[in-house]
């Protein structure tokens, strides 16, 4: 039972940091933005890549591949999501859907089609209640507790994220005020950009990287986000470690179920509390 635990916190640790990503673009723009999953691969295979490059230095790897989101996430958000402000929500759906296709026939053409295995980069163990558990799992799950602490203290503390929280609550308002709330929003796009970027770094050494990687966590990650809330920071971390011990406890149970009933608590959230866009 400690295994399927901590394997669901694992989960949820990296679904919660993808998913923060969405809800909060969903949160400040509006946009559904399916090129998130495009990132998150990217992540996956920009490590890959300079794990050979700087002779296996994980850390190293993982620093580039999340700054290899910055630029990527800048072009998406300037030539792609900022046309689509104001828009109706169909338009983001279509166009950074096109987006995500584009970059996995990009991904298949530099990397190949062939799935790319990752060791734990820790390879240590720690003993709990007569259960081996990869120490690298636990490292995740705490990277994802002090990312959400993270961000509390930066929407709560610096002027940057109370700009953003006000331009949430009134976005007029605050523009009437002479600041320019579209940069900061795109800041923030960025910075979920870089979240999805290091949620495929964390997520390669425990799967296989492929260029369909994103596409299949994407769907877990709406769900996330809608039964965390939409732009809701502290529902999509509840809804994330939540949706993972379904995940765990269902796959113990009966493996082929496991993120079919990720979906059937979605719905059933949705019947009971339906999202207003």
């Amino acid at each position: 039972m400690i295994s399927v635990v901590a394997y669901g916190l694992t989960v949820g640790a990296i679904l919660y940091i993808i998913s923060i990503g969405l809800s909060l673009t969903f949160g400040t723009m509006r946009i559904v933005n399916f090129a998130h999953a495009l990132i998150y691969t990217m992540g996956a295979y920009v490590l890959f890549t300079m794990l050979r490059v700087t002779g296996g230095n994980f850390v190293l790897a993982a620093i580039v591949g999340v700054a290899a989101a910055v630029p990527l996430a800048w072009a998406i958000e300037r030539f792609v999501i900022r046309r689509l402000y104001g828009q109706s929500i169909d338009y983001a759906i279509i166009g950074t859907y096109a987006v995500l296709l584009i970059g996995v026939d990009a991904t298949k053409w530099i990397w190949g089609a062939t799935p790319l295995p990752l060791s734990d980069p820790i390879g240590k163990y720690v003993n709990v209640l007569g259960v081996d558990l990869p120490v690298y799992r636990l490292v995740v799950i705490a990277l994802a507790v002090l990312i959400f602490a993270g961000l509390e203290l930066f929407f709560r503390r610096t002027v940057v994220g109370k700009i953003v929280v006000a331009g949430l609550e009134d976005k007029d308002a605050v523009r009437s005020l002479g600041i320019r709330v579209d940069s900061y929003f795109s800041l923030v796009f960025i910075l979920g950009s870089c979240l999805a970027a290091l949620g495929g770094i964390l997520y390669a050494p425990i799967t296989t990287i492929h260029p369909y990687m994103g596409t299949h966590v994407l769907l877990l990650s709406f769900a996330v986000v809608l039964v965390g809330g939409l732009g809701s920071m502290r529902g999509t971390l509840v809804a994330s470690f939540a949706l993972g011990m379904v995940m765990a406890v269902t796959g113990r149970v009966w493996g082929p179920a496991a993120e079919a009933m990720v979906f059937a608590v979605m719905a059933v959230v949705l019947v009971l509390k339906p999202i207003e866009v």
